[in-house]
């Protein structure tokens, strides 16, 4: 850790929520750390900077954008509407101002960071609800001449433009932060306006990389931008089964599931003394596996599939309907026929039931205790698009099962994945 300098990106929208577990968890073992912000605050006793400060005046003054720093840099938090400006959930708003205002702040940390730590060989940056294992962090980054430009991290498009994404985590070593820390000292304005038409500042981060001559390594799937009760288990892109390998990071992850994940990881130390990284089937073996139930009431697990529900039916041809079998036909009306529905299509291995609506998945998720139902979530974040407040009532609220008899076989199939893996870390 004395080569790694870790930087924690947030704003003063989450900062007082999310950060105090970091605090007693992941940062516990960083030695050396820095939190930016919109906002100059003290949480928990650290120091938090804000990196907005070298903006150009006249953006700052004239962007709507700027209009939350404006407030929080002449009143604090004073007069702030809770329900509209905080809360953004841990998959975040678009229509925050927080979320708007955070995309200012990649270039400024990133110069910054270089240089509050000239030296560092390695620098990590994450957001606040980014759980890293520093463990196998450290372990895949030694694998990585650190003298070289290397840009690390999950992969996304946007606008033509390859980036890691920022609450994933990514990596810089010494010379690129170099580089891109020079290009935006003489590229300043021009960047400043890249910005003011851009969504993203991960993104204008990459391309602003990739001017400099330094491409994005694709450490996917080390690094994630699910969850620990949002990823799909058998989730498999370019060509690799995530299952198989190491993980580094997880991402919307609230304080009790970084929590829970920080417990089970020093435990798994404290059991393995020869330090054998942590793959992704270690972690569902150990501790999601035993979350799984035939039934769990006001229990979310994200199924995400097929839906059953009268407006569904209303919407297909008499035909196919009468192509449906007569429990599919009625899975919307019970949570048991729900679970019939799921028992007897082949590769259905979870279903969640809400009175008028059932839903059935073939991808296995573990979800989170849940009061309100979510109807629709984004394969991208694991976020809830829309949501159906329930009314306190013990019937309508979600209820979630696994078949429990298909999990062996599950696991089987991923685990014969693993013996063509002959290196649990992506090096190339």
């Amino acid at each position: 850790m004395k080569d790694v300098f870790v930087v924690i990106r947030t704003g003063a929208t989450e900062a007082q929520e999310k950060l105090p577990v970091h605090f007693k968890t992941v940062l516990t073992c960083v030695p050396d750390f820095i939190i930016y912000s919109d906002m100059d605050e003290i949480v928990d006793g650290n120091k938090v900077h804000d990196v907005l400060s070298e903006v150009n005046e006249t953006i700052k003054r004239t962007t709507p954008e700027f209009e939350l720093y404006n407030h929080l840099l002449t009143r604090g938090r004073d007069g702030l509407d809770y329900q509209t400006t905080f809360g953004s959930g841990p998959a975040g708003a678009m229509e925050n101002p927080g979320w708007k205002l955070d995309k200012w702040k990649f270039l400024p940390m990133v110069d910054k960071a270089l240089h509050e730590r000239p030296k560092a060989k390695w620098f990590i940056f994450i957001e606040p609800d980014t759980y890293v294992m520093w463990s196998n962090l450290l372990e895949y980054l030694s694998l990585f001449d650190a003298s070289k430009p290397w840009y690390m991290g999950k992969h996304m498009y946007a606008s033509g433009v390859l980036f890691a994404h920022g609450g994933s985590g990514f990596a810089l070593s010494n010379p690129a932060i170099k580089k891109v820390s020079k290009h935006w000292r003489e590229k300043k304005t021009e960047i400043e306006q890249a910005t003011l038409k851009g969504w993203a500042g991960d993104m204008i981060l990459g391309k602003a990389l990739k001017d400099v001559g330094v491409d994005m390594f694709w450490s996917y799937p080390h690094m994630q931008g699910d969850s620990l009760t949002a990823i799909d288990w058998s989730v498999a892109k370019l060509e690799r089964q995530t299952w198989c390998y190491a993980a580094t990071t997880f991402h919307h992850m609230n304080p009790e599931e970084i929590t829970t994940l920080w417990q089970f990881e020093q435990t798994w130390q404290r059991a393995n003394p020869d330090g054998a990284p942590l793959r992704f089937r270690d972690i569902f073996n150990n501790l999601v596996r035993h979350r799984l139930r035939a039934e769990r009431e006001g229990w979310d697990n994200m199924s995400i599939g097929t839906e059953y529900s009268e407006e569904v039916l209303a919407k297909m041809s008499q035909n196919d309907i009468d192509n449906l079998s007569l429990v599919q036909q009625n899975a919307h009306n019970s949570f048991e026929m729900c679970r019939a529905t799921c028992q007897q299509e082949p590769r259905c291995i979870q279903f969640s039931f809400v009175p008028g609506q059932c839903s059935v998945s073939g991808e296995l998720r573990v979800g989170r205790a849940s009061d309100t139902q979510c109807l629709e979530y984004s394969n991208a974040a694991g976020k809830c698009v829309k949501e159906a407040t329930t009314t306190g009532k013990d019937d309508d609220i979600v209820r979630s099962g696994w078949i429990m008899d298909r999990i062996p076989g599950y696991v089987y199939w991923l685990d014969e994945f693993c013996e063509d893996v002959r290196d649990i870390w992506i090096t190339k």
